[in-house]
């Protein structure tokens, strides 16, 4: 690698000099600094910013961690991240614990495997000098296995600490899955089942309240014959439209757009169409939702949103400014409801 000690050498000037054009500084020669762009483009010298930070003590870079960057809800945060913290002046490393592509579910609740992929990632982004991590769930889950000692700001996008030292930026679950509850009573439904996910999974749970808190306002009986649980996929949705049919449910309250998917298939093959014979809801608002047929009303989460907010918290605390005390626990963004075709108006 070429350094900046060569440069001057070959230009017959002070490292000083070299850095103050490459820094756009004033009071160089236009001769000069023609001479040294000259030659660090004939070189191909980049700086060594490793180097500069381990001189300064401020690397300007930041850290980011993923779950599994493959899944719909993670590029976007990470997009986001990335480009509020180029625009403040900060680089950023990430780093992908690929734990759906590793072990599918089956990390979940295995703290050592999951030690296995996170310390060393840890360990590295340490090792560069980083001045922040933010850490961007895949889902809502609580992360347990950081180091409690951790001597580098951390903060999370999408997941939640078990410590209120450690800000997170989460979604409104609960407000997101009210607002919902809300319209379908609005367009006369108050026979509102719900497909689910897992039934311990925190998204499920907390958007389980939401609809409950808008029954209870509406004057309307919960009951729980019309919860349906499994898992997140389409074929999950598919097995549990059978069963909420049967309690003679008008609208099913799908807790994810693939759910949504799976109740699709279930009433077309037995000839019952969305949005006339049976309303359908998702939560997600994934880019499939718009092209289902009828398009889907589903709710949106705001991720590029969250990534912004993660990256703007994170930054504060890198430049030492106080942060609010609440900030300190939980920062929930709002969702937005998209109205689409799949819901009809009873009288």
């Amino acid at each position: 690698m070429v350094t900046l000690k060569e440069i001057a050498q070959r230009c017959n000037v002070s490292v000083a000099t070299v850095s103050n054009i490459l820094n756009g500084k004033p009071k160089v020669s236009e001769e000069t600094k023609k001479l040294v762009l000259e030659v660090v483009a004939e070189t191909g010298y980049h700086p060594n910013y490793v180097a500069q930070g381990l001189r300064r003590q401020k690397t300007h870079t930041i850290g980011i961690i993923a779950d599994e960057i493959s899944l719909f809800s993670t590029p976007k945060m990470i997009e986001s991240i990335m480009e509020y913290s180029e625009k403040q002046g900060y680089r950023t490393v990430v780093q992908n614990l690929r734990l759906f592509g590793r072990w599918k579910d089956a990390w979940y609740n295995q703290d050592e495997l999951y030690r296995s992929v996170l310390e060393p990632a840890l360990n590295e982004l340490r090792s560069i000098k980083v001045e922040g991590v933010i850490y961007v769930a895949s889902h809502a889950h609580v992360i347990r296995c950081f180091p409690k000692d951790f001597p580098i700001p951390v903060v999370l996008a999408y997941a939640y600490m078990d410590s209120d030292k450690v800000p997170c930026v989460v979604i409104d679950d609960e407000k997101g899955s009210y607002d919902m509850t809300k319209y379908l009573i609005s367009m006369g439904h108050r026979r509102i089942g719900i497909a689910g996910g897992l039934s311990d999974n925190i998204h499920t749970q907390k958007r389980l309240i939401g609809y409950q808190k808008a029954l209870f306002e509406e004057g309307i009986l919960y009951n729980p014959s019309w919860i349906s649980y499994g898992t997140w996929d389409r074929r999950s949705g598919y097995e549990q439209t059978e069963k909420l049919l049967q309690q003679g449910i008008t609208a099913i309250f799908c807790l994810a757009d693939q759910i949504a998917g799976g109740v699709y298939d279930y009433l077309e093959e037995h000839n019952l169409k969305v949005g006339e014979d049976i309303s359908v809801v998702g939560f997600d608002n994934q880019e499939i939702s718009e092209y289902f047929r009828p398009a889907l009303t589903t709710m949106n989460i705001p991720l590029l949103e969250i990534g912004k907010c993660a990256a703007q918290v994170l930054l504060n605390i890198v430049e030492g400014q106080e942060l609010q005390s609440e900030q300190t626990r939980e920062i929930q963004m709002p969702c937005q409801l998209i109205v689409r075709d799949s819901v009809c108006r009873l009288n």
